[in-house]
């Protein structure tokens, strides 16, 4: 069944460079709910009291035990089972309040790891994937925290090209079992895992599949070992280790899925941990945020707190910036799953399938969130070390924790360089198999550069008219600059990779931009003009900021390969499509910050 079956007028991935969305089409985190934010103070409630007291200790842990049994702890309150159907022991929540608690437990370093890489790819596949028979069985044990999961895709050669691994499968004699032999790196949980996801190669015959092949393994099935955890740069306190498996014998009815669909399910499986992560890393953001605040507040320089220094609320209001366009970009992917998911059900669906072919429909998307998001809070790290000054770079202060921690966010579910490349190229073959209507666009965006521009004077005096129309220009710059990159390359476009990048960093300011002017314009028709004060500022910024970065995206990517007549004419059109109208941003900042500062915390 395919997406256009369910609803001819319904949002597909990518549509939005293409398409114009309305506010009414988005969801906003002010319309959750007062049941969906308790479960998310629950969470809070749980890092305060059980997690942030103890982070030296975690750290510094010489076994796994504290990690696993906090985790023990998160499956007593039901932290472990909120994606899990309620049939399954779990509490079978939609995809967005999934993403709420995911945000609301990220900020607890190490221990958020050990959660995510359990709840989303130790436990996900065997969700959408198992049969009957496997999610009766591992489902309600995972939803309790009785048994702890983990997921082994990456080998010493094979990272980014996972379907390259070693790791074979191969029929026991008797045809009971599947004898698994190979080498996993960078196991998350992997010293106190009950379950693995793991991922082989089967061999028959002489001969090796191509695809991988997935595989749910106890460690009782024996012939598992292990070397000590790694030690890392940060996340200490996650137990990452290489596992080994050596002649491990593996029941035939624990082949997860078919024979080869072990590469399906790992891509597909990513798309969730991608999304996810963006906003796990916006809740490490807030709180990294929170904590410059009221040290900005607390440390006196010059006979007054810094926090009355211009240039400390410059970075304090782009702390802000930055975690409200990431919220607002990602809440409105969630709910874009979901309806979705939720049309394919009412069409005959099963849960399963609809979830995963939303999470497909959307892997663009997640792609988008994941770079954004990650970068947002290493950016927020990185000027909370310095507004901490010299007690940042102490051991002995919070930002040397958050500092180290996060910087693998920008490596965990694919590279953001390859994320980047993903954005590009499955646009590009969306268009290429008529799932999206690119190069119309393109093309006329191409005839619009050779005509005269239209000097009229803009009359809409609608909401964010002019605002709209800035971020329309940004899609026919990127528009402009991908036809003219399909038709001087073809299908050597994906050797081109520094011109893709380009090119996604224009695609990812324009979602995000487009989703923070979305938000605010919806905030505003609920709660009115007056409380939204600050929030249009927010919007000032970001849109200018992302016309900022679209315009030097696309000169880097315009002068890759355009010559004389034709890089003349698409360096004017760019010119052309990033103009934005000057305004005071110092003065947004500084009335942001204010805010933060009254408040002594993040408040948007």
């Amino acid at each position: 069944m395919s997406v256009a079956a369910v609803n001819q007028t319904s949002i597909k991935g990518g549509e939005f460079l293409i398409k114009e969305t309305l506010a009414s089409q988005i969801f906003i985190p002010e319309e959750f709910n007062e049941e969906q934010r308790m479960i998310a103070d629950t969470c809070r409630d749980f890092l305060s009291k059980e997690v942030w007291p103890h982070l030296d200790e975690i750290d510094h842990a010489k076994s796994p035990a504290l990690i696993s049994g906090l985790m023990d702890k998160a499956g007593e309150l039901g932290l472990l089972g909120t994606a899990v159907p309620e049939e399954f022991g779990g509490f079978g929540m939609n995809f967005n309040t999934s993403m709420l608690v995911a945000e609301a437990t990220g900020a607890g370093n190490s221990f958020s790891v050990a959660l995510s890489a359990h709840t989303g790819i130790g436990t996900l596949p065997i969700l959408y994937y198992g049969n009957e028979g496997q999610k009766s069985k591992y489902l309600p044990k995972l939803a309790s925290g009785e048994w702890k999961a983990a997921y082994c895709l990456t080998e010493p050669d094979s990272g980014s090209d996972a379907n390259s691994g070693k790791t074979k499968a191969k029929l026991s004699a008797d045809g009971k079992h599947y004898v698994v032999n190979g080498q996993k790196m960078w196991i998350t949980n992997g010293g106190f895992a009950d379950v693995f996801i793991v991922f082989a190669k089967i061999e028959e015959n002489g001969e090796t599949d191509k695809n991988l092949t997935a595989f749910i393994i106890e460690k009782s099935f024996g012939g598992i070992t292990m070397n000590e955890p790694e030690h890392k740069m940060g996340i200490k306190g996650s137990d990452t280790r290489q596992l080994f498996f050596n002649d491990c014998l593996v029941p035939v009815e624990n082949m997860l899925s078919e024979r080869g669909n072990g590469f399906k399910i790992a891509v597909n499986i990513l798309n969730v941990g991608r999304i996810k992560l963006s906003a796990a890393a916006l809740g490490g953001s807030k709180r990294v945020a929170s904590q410059a605040i009221q040290y900005a507040n607390e440390r006196k320089q010059f006979g007054t707190a810094i926090a009355n220094f211009g240039a400390i609320k410059h970075k304090l209001a782009e702390m802000a910036v930055g975690m409200f366009a990431t919220e607002s970009a990602a809440y409105r992917v969630g709910q874009n799953i979901d309806d979705l998911i939720q049309a394919f059900k009412e069409k005959g669906m099963n849960d399963e399938e609809a979830k995963l072919k939303a999470l497909e429909e959307f892997a663009i998307e997640c792609a988008i969130m994941k770079v954004h998001g990650s970068e947002v809070l290493d950016f927020v790290v990185d000027e909370g070390v310095q507004v901490y000054g010299g007690m940042g770079f102490s051991a002995d202060a919070p930002m040397d924790r958050a500092y180290r921690d996060s910087r693998i966010n920008r490596i965990f579910e694919g590279t953001n360089e390859i994320n980047r490349l993903l954005v590009v190229d499955m646009l590009l073959k969306r268009a290429m198999k008529g799932q999206l209507n690119l190069m119309g666009p393109a093309a006329a965006v191409g005839k619009e550069i050779l005509s005269i521009p239209d000097f009229s004077s803009d009359e809409d005096e609608t909401l964010f008219a002019a605002e709209k129309k800035v971020i329309g220009n940004l899609k026919k710059a990127a528009l402009m600059i991908a036809g003219a990159a399909v038709q001087k390359f073809m299908m050597k476009l994906s050797e081109e990779q520094e011109i893709i990048m380009n090119l996604a960093d224009m695609v990812i300011e324009i979602f995000v931009a487009e989703s923070v002017l979305l938000r605010v314009e919806k905030r505003i028709g609920l709660l009115g003009d007056g409380p939204n004060a600050l929030h249009k500022d927010i919007a000032a910024i970001y849109l200018n900021r992302a016309v900022e970065k679209a315009n030097i995206a696309g000169r880097s990517a315009i002068t890759s390969f355009a010559e004389s007549d034709e890089l003349r004419v698409m360096l004017m059109g760019l010119k052309r499509f990033t103009k934005i109208e000057p305004a005071n941003l110092k003065d947004a900042r500084r009335r942001i910050a204010d805010e933060l500062i009254a408040k002594n915390d993040y408040v948007f």
